[in-house]
């Protein structure tokens, strides 16, 4: 923000420099004419060359002007902002008075020139010495003054060449800076992005590991589950099998007693056996029965 303000001060000062430069050629325009010499017994600058000075006055004054415009909202505080946009449009007003002014010298000097011409061809009209020295000293300077005013065109049309490329950088400048500006505000915008894709990473392996050990308990379980299903299912198999050999070991028991005619052991022959009545009998069994339900 200093170096704005330093920047500002410094235009203020090349504005009011070049505003003097350019009202004194403006009223060194309005007086030309009037006299073909000056006090020590110079030419005078010619109007071409005067008006050149004056336009490349005022193109430095637009150019201040717009380096002002772009200053202002820079400043750092609105009180100089307000002041300093005050102060741009004071140079505008000035700007457009330089304007009005230059026209109106030009049109006076045109006059002062008219006049003067006027005089001359009198005096040359009247004959004498002193219309015959004016008129081999205006021979001789004619040619001296069309190179002056050649070389002064080259130097305004310079001048303006450099005032444009001022124009063009400045410009180029301000594009730079706010390049750089959308640069910085990209690089922290990926650097925010860079620590959310750090921590989206953490939570994504997180997961997977989270995944991988689901997926170890899922196996575990469902290994266990069969190994239960097969283990109730051998032993209600051998269960069975067991029940079988019991029933059949009382179906031979019953038919041997019956064929050695034991009455005490045999059930009367109007008793019906009961499915569900399973008599005294000492049976080896090969394994305990347990009652897996």
């Amino acid at each position: 923000m200093d170096e704005v303000v330093v920047e500002v001060e410094k235009t203020k000062r090349e504005w009011e420099e070049a505003y003097e430069k350019t009202i004194e050629h403006i009223m060194a325009i309005q007086e030309y004419g009037k006299s073909r010499r000056g006090d020590g017994g110079e030419e005078r600058i010619s109007l071409q060359r005067l008006n050149g000075l004056a336009q490349d006055g005022l193109s430095l004054l637009n150019s201040l002007q717009f380096n002002l415009d772009l200053l202002a909202p820079q400043l750092p505080s609105d009180d100089q902002v307000q002041s300093t946009q005050s102060l741009l449009e004071t140079w505008k007003n000035q700007y457009h008075s330089l304007r009005v002014n230059l026209r109106s010298a030009n049109l006076q000097a045109k006059d002062n020139m008219r006049k003067a011409a006027q005089e001359e061809r009198e005096l040359l009209l009247g004959g004498g010495t002193e219309s015959t020295v004016l008129r081999r000293k205006r021979q001789a300077n004619a040619g001296v003054t069309s190179d002056a005013e050649s070389i002064t065109e080259s130097l305004r049309r310079s001048r303006q060449l450099m005032v444009q490329e001022v124009e063009r950088s400045t410009n180029t400048l301000v594009a730079f800076d706010e390049s750089t500006g959308v640069l910085k505000k990209a690089e922290s915008e990926y650097k925010g992005h860079r620590s959310l894709l750090s921590r989206t990473r953490n939570l994504l392996s997180t997961m997977q590991r989270q995944d991988v050990i689901d997926r170890i308990i899922l196996i575990v379980g469902f290994s266990l589950f069969v190994f239960a299903v097969v283990y109730v299912v051998s032993k209600r198999i051998g269960i069975l099998k067991l029940q079988r050999m019991a029933t059949a070991a009382i179906k031979a028991q019953l038919a041997g007693k019956g064929a050695n005619g034991v009455g005490d052991n045999v059930m009367p022959l109007g008793q019906q056996f009961d499915g569900n009545t399973i008599p005294t009998v000492n049976i080896p069994l090969q394994q305990r029965m347990h009652d897996e339900l």
